[in-house]
Formats: C-alpha cells, sequence, structure tokens
C-alpha cells in the first residue's frame, strides 16, 4: 500500500513538473514575440517611405538616411542558381565605335531588372576581347550571362546588306533565323537606356493577341513632324510609321509566319521576303532595315503590336516641345539617343542620363551615386526645349530606384 502510494505520489510530482515548464516556455515565447513586434513597428516608417507613396523629397530624405546601395545579399543569386528562372533574351549589334555606349546600355538593363538576363551581343571580331573583359569583370553575375556573336549576314549578299543604312545594322532582320533556339527576343540599338525593369516590357509578350508576332512604337506621335507621313517613298506602317530602336519579338511565331506582300501572290516567309524586299525598294528607303519592317508591317498590321512612347523616347519627342503626352503623367520608361545626342551638346539632358548611368559603378548607393548627382546636371539643361521638362527624365528612374529599395528592405 505504502509503495502505491510512493507511485502515486511521484507521478502527480511529474506531471507538476512538466505543467511548470511549459507554462515557461509559454511566457518567454510571448516575451520574444513582444520584443519581435516593437522593433517592426520601429522600423514600419523608413519601409513606407522607401516602399510607398508620399511626396519625392520625403523619399529622398529617408533614402539619404537608409542608403540604397547596389549590394545585394548574396543569397538572393544563391536562389537564382538553386531555383533557375526562365530568363530574359535581350541582342544588341554593336559595330565601329560602340563599345562604351553598349556597355552602358547593357548596365542600365543590369541595374534595374529582376528576372535574369541572357544578352546577344553581334559585335565586330575586333570588339569581342574588350567585351569579354568589362562583362566578366562586371558584379553580380548571376543576374546575367551572354553570347557573344559574329557579325555575320547570307554570304551570297553580304556586302550589300552590310552597307545597308548603318554598318551592321540590318543584322537585327536576321536574328530570327541565327537565333534558332531563342522563342522571343527584346532587340535594342546601342543608344538605348532602361529607366525601369526590362521584366516590364517583357511582359507584353503576354499581351500579344494570337496574330502578332512582334511589337515596336510609332516613330512620331505628331503627324504635322512625321519623317514617313512627309518624306517616305514607300509603304510604311500606320499613321506615321513605326521606330524599330525598340523591338520585342516572339521569334517563333516570326519563324512560322507567312507574309503578305506586293512582290507576289504567293505568302512569303521570312527568310524568302527580305532580299526580294531589298531589291525592290533599296532606291527609295532612307533608313535602311527599319523601312523594310516598315514595308512588311504596312502589308501585315494584324502582326504588330505597338506599344506607346515612353518606350522608345527620342529627342523628337520634346525638340518642338513634348508631343509623348505618357511621360508627363509616368515618365520616361526607356530612353533612345538617336542622333548621337549621348556624345554631343545638342541635346544635354539625353547626355546627362547617359553619362550618369556610364559613371555609376556597381555597388555605389544608387540615390547618391546616380539619381541626385542627375537631378542636378538635368536642372543646368532648362534653356533646351527638353531641357524644360527634365523632370520626366528622373520620374520612372526614381521609381524604380524606390522599388529596388523596397524589395532589399524586405529581403527579396
Amino acid at each position: 500500500m505504502s509503495r502505491r502510494l510512493v507511485q502515486v505520489v511521484l507521478l502527480c510530482l511529474g506531471c507538476g513538473l512538466c505543467s511548470l515548464l511549459y507554462a515557461f516556455s509559454q511566457l518567454a515565447l510571448s516575451l520574444e514575440q513582444e520584443a519581435a513586434r516593437r522593433q517592426g513597428d520601429s522600423a514600419l516608417p523608413v519601409r513606407r517611405q522607401l516602399g510607398g507613396g508620399g511626396s519625392g523629397g520625403a523619399w529622398r530624405a529617408a533614402a539619404r538616411s537608409a542608403g540604397c546601395s547596389q549590394r545585394e545579399p548574396p543569397e538572393r543569386y544563391d536562389f537564382v542558381k538553386k531555383q533557375p528562372l526562365e530568363k530574359m533574351h535581350l541582342a544588341v549589334v554593336a559595330c565601329g565605335e560602340r563599345l562604351e555606349e553598349t556597355v552602358t546600355m547593357l548596365k542600365s538593363a543590369i541595374i534595374f531588372s529582376i528576372t535574369p538576363l541572357h544578352f546577344h551581343i553581334f559585335a565586330e571580331d575586333p570588339l569581342h576581347t574588350e567585351f569579354r573583359e568589362i562583362l566578366d569583370g562586371l558584379a553580380y553575375q548571376g543576374k546575367f550571362n551572354y553570347t557573344l556573336y559574329p557579325i555575320s549576314f547570307p554570304a551570297e549578299n553580304a556586302a550589300e546588306w552590310k552597307k545597308l543604312f548603318k554598318p551592321c545594322a540590318s543584322q537585327r532582320l536576321f536574328l530570327p533565323l541565327i537565333l534558332k533556339d531563342v522563342d522571343s527576343l527584346l532587340y535594342v540599338d546601342t543608344d538605348i537606356l532602361f529607366l525601369r525593369p526590362v521584366d516590364d516590357i517583357w511582359s507584353f509578350l503576354k499581351k500579344f493577341n494570337s496574330t502578332q508576332i512582334a511589337a515596336m512604337a510609332p516613330e512620331h506621335e505628331e503627324p504635322r513632324i512625321g519623317w514617313y507621313n512627309r518624306f517616305a517613298r514607300h509603304p510604311y506602317y500606320g499613321k506615321t510609321g513605326v521606330n524599330s530602336g525598340v523591338m520585342l519579338m516572339n521569334m517563333t511565331r516570326i519563324r512560322r509566319k507567312h507574309f503578305k506582300n506586293d512582290m507576289t501572290t504567293a505568302r512569303l516567309r521570312w527568310e524568302e521576303i527580305l532580299m526580294p524586299l531589298l531589291k525592290k525598294y533599296k532606291l527609295n528607303i532612307t533608313w535602311g532595315d527599319q523601312d523594310l519592317l516598315n514595308i512588311m508591317f504596312f502589308h501585315n498590321p494584324e502582326s504588330l503590336f505597338v506599344f506607346p512612347c515612353q518606350w522608345n523616347y527620342r529627342p523628337d519627342h520634346c525638340i518642338y516641345g513634348s508631343n509623348c503626352q505618357q511621360v508627363d503623367q509616368e515618365g520616361i520608361f526607356i530612353l533612345h539617343g538617336n542622333r548621337g545626342v549621348y556624345h554631343d551638346d545638342k541635346q544635354p539632358a539625353f547626355r546627362a542620363v547617359y553619362d550618369a548611368i556610364r559613371n555609376y559603378s556597381f555597388g555605389d548607393d544608387l540615390v547618391h551615386a546616380l539619381l541626385l548627382p542627375l537631378e542636378l546636371e538635368l536642372q543646368k539643361t532648362q534653356h533646351t526645349y527638353c531641357g524644360r521638362i527634365y523632370k520626366v527624365f528622373t520620374k520612372q528612374l526614381t521609381k524604380s530606384i524606390r522599388d529596388i529599395c523596397d524589395r532589399r528592405s524586405k529581403g527579396r
């Protein structure tokens, strides 16, 4: 009887001890949660300023105190390696003295884009070594890789294609035939600068209807200053033509399509139509391969998706007064410094953006090393038509940097 009593007492003591330990563990857990909640609350104002609304000045004040360095947690790129994402493919053609301009364009794509990029760089042989040295030395290689290609045209007409408009410019026409394993591709000229992620223009591919194979922006918004509608001696797309400096392509659809044309009643495939078009119109075209694309989409308008002017913003949009209404509300998304405006003093607002991105070094704070110096330089350009609306050059750029800061504050 006494032994049974001892067993009951020991059992009760054991249960009591377990209950006591459980109570202490719950108390400790609640204290930890309370401390974490207090710490989180103290950080909330900075997160709101970096990631949400409020004036640009309020955000910049927060950014100055918090900083927004290009440096990122190494685990971000470890994640990319462990969980391969479908890459975005970007192509560019560089000939002559276009090395620096091309690298600056690639830098702008790397800075702002989220999804990994694959660069397809078509360049003259002497430029290959320099491209490799520069690109291999860039930080965050987990964010991109690249392939270098020689300039190549169909052997029987290579000389004629190479001298069309500018050296090597017509190379873009043959990308669907060279990059046979690439489904979709964004082609850009070397004088392009991205002011928001490539991801955003890449998303237009999902908006294509069943007949659309490519996307470009209009050549002009204002017909009174349009080139094609006033001077072209060949067919062109729409009211003012399209500009091919930024061209998004579903290349699988391009390779499959049979194109209507004015040379034969038969529809021709991409590889079949290019040379006949050149032979028929070579004495009537001014802008080379862009003119050929305009002719093709004149006869096949259902195949083109047209995106707004802020995705291909050029000096023509502001040198005669602002005529791209979308940028007044949303800012410039992609800057196109054609006519060499990055390298002369004719359009200092365009040159200021180019210089800011060219001089930016990966690892530097995006606000202090890129945005704020650019704002100061742009304020000096107000004596020009484009400089009078200088704020449109940083409106989207500011948002893009804010989004980068926001993603980093959340550990993304």
